[in-house]
């Protein structure tokens, strides 16, 4: 199963926002993976045990996971495409 790794500045507020988000859009394409939140402070190392980060934050360079903006999944503005971006990277 793919791990989904939400990372906000404090792993609690947008986290929690986009985490609920990516979870049900997943669900609703069949997608079975899951999804965590977490802290940018646990990305700070560069080791990530996750196929894929959904950040509401800067994301250190030393990561080499694949790192999808989620600004649109707050806003609002460009939600579909981005969890669209989302379950292709997935798939």
């Amino acid at each position: 199963m793919k791990k989904v790794l939400i990372i906000c500045g404090t792993g609690v507020a947008t986290s929690t926002v986009v985490a609920a988000k990516v979870r049900e859009h997943l669900e609703a394409e069949g997608i079975g993976a899951s999804v965590v939140q977490g802290k940018v402070m646990d990305l700070v190392g560069g080791e990530v045990d996750a196929d894929l980060i959904v950040a509401t934050t800067e994301v250190p360079a030393a990561v080499t996971v694949p790192v999808i903006r989620a600004l649109p999944l707050l806003t609002g503005i460009g939600q579909e495409a981005t969890l669209d971006e989302i379950a292709r990277a997935l798939s």
